[in-house]
C-alpha cells in the first residue's frame, strides 16, 4: 500500500524540489491520485533520511531523465531497494556542451555573450520545443509504462523542472488534467527552496554576483512561457492534444483508459 502523502511537503536535506502530483483536477470532474505520480530533482546526494522517506512511497518505478553528462556532473541516483530505475535521457550530452561549459565556468562577459537580451530565455523555449517534437519515443515509452505497471511512480532530471516538467506535464495531459493546473503545478520548481543549486567553477564572489545571477535566473527559473511554448508546438505539429498523443506518440484510446484508471480518484 502507498503512503497517503500529507499536504505539508516534506524536507528533505538531499532532494530539490519534492512533490506530490496528486489532486489536481481534469477536465471531467476527476482528480489525480495521491500517492501515484512524484517529481523531484536528482536523487544523486539523497541522505540516509531521505531515502528512508523516499522507500516509504511504494515507488514501482524512478524515471530519470539525465543524460550521461549530468550523471558524471552531479553522480547516480541514491538506490532504492525494490525499485525499478529507467534512465531515459531527454537530451543528448553533446548538445549544448559548450553552452553548459560556459554556463559553469564563463566570466561575466562571455555569459552576457549567450545569456544577455533574452537569449537565455529564447534558448529554454527552443529547447521545450525540441523535446516535445523530437523526444516523442521517450514520451511514448513513460505513458506506456504507466498504464501497464510503472505506478507508483517518480519523475526527475537534474532540477525536476525542465525534461521532467514537460514529462509530468505530457502525462498530465494524457489524464486529461486542466491546462491552468498544468501550469500552476510547474511554475512551483521556482519556489526558492525548490530551485536547483546553481554550480559554478569558481567559489569566488564574482563567480556568483548579482548580475552573475540574474543572467543565468532564465536558465534555472520555471516560467510560464516556457510551457506554453511546448503546448503550442503540439497544436502547431499535431493540431491538438488528441492528436498528438494518438498519433504523436501511438496512445491507443484503451491505453490512455488504463492510464486514467491508474492515475485517477
Amino acid at each position: 500500500m502507498t503512503q497517503q502523502i500529507p499536504s505539508t511537503e516534506p524536507e528533505l536535506a538531499g532532494v530539490r524540489n519534492f512533490r506530490d502530483v496528486g489532486g489536481l483536477p481534469t477536465v471531467d470532474g476527476r482528480r489525480v491520485r495521491h500517492g501515484v505520480l512524484f517529481r523531484s530533482g536528482h536523487l544523486a546526494h539523497a541522505t540516509a533520511e531521505d531515502a528512508v522517506f523516499l522507500s516509504t512511497l511504494g515507488l514501482h518505478t524512478i524515471f530519470d531523465f539525465r543524460n550521461a553528462a549530468d550523471q558524471k556532473l552531479e553522480g547516480p541516483d541514491v538506490a532504492l531497494p525494490g525499485v525499478r530505475n529507467v534512465n531515459l535521457p531527454l537530451s543528448d550530452p553533446a548538445d549544448g556542451a559548450e553552452f553548459w561549459k560556459m554556463v559553469r565556468d564563463g566570466d561575466l562577459d562571455q555569459l552576457r555573450s549567450i545569456l544577455a537580451d533574452g537569449k537565455g530565455a529564447a534558448r529554454m523555449i527552443t529547447s521545450y520545443r525540441m523535446i516535445i517534437k523530437e523526444r516523442t519515443a521517450e514520451h511514448a515509452r513513460v505513458l506506456s509504462a504507466l498504464a501497464e505497471d510503472s505506478v507508483p511512480a517518480l519523475m526527475h532530471c537534474a532540477a525536476g523542472k525542465d525534461r521532467a516538467g514537460l514529462s509530468v506535464a505530457v502525462t498530465l495531459l494524457a489524464l486529461g488534467v486542466e491546462r491552468d493546473a498544468i501550469v500552476d503545478d510547474y511554475l512551483k520548481s521556482s519556489a526558492k527552496h525548490r530551485r536547483y543549486r546553481v554550480h559554478r567553477s569558481s567559489s569566488s564572489a564574482s563567480a556568483y554576483s548579482p548580475e552573475v545571477m540574474e543572467l543565468l535566473d532564465p536558465l534555472f527559473d520555471a516560467r510560464a512561457e516556457y510551457l506554453s511554448a511546448a503546448f503550442e508546438t503540439v497544436e502547431e505539429t499535431w493540431g491538438g492534444v488528441d492528436t498528438y498523443l494518438e498519433q504523436g506518440l501511438g496512445l491507443t484510446p484503451e491505453t490512455r483508459e488504463r492510464l486514467r484508471a491508474r492515475m485517477l480518484d
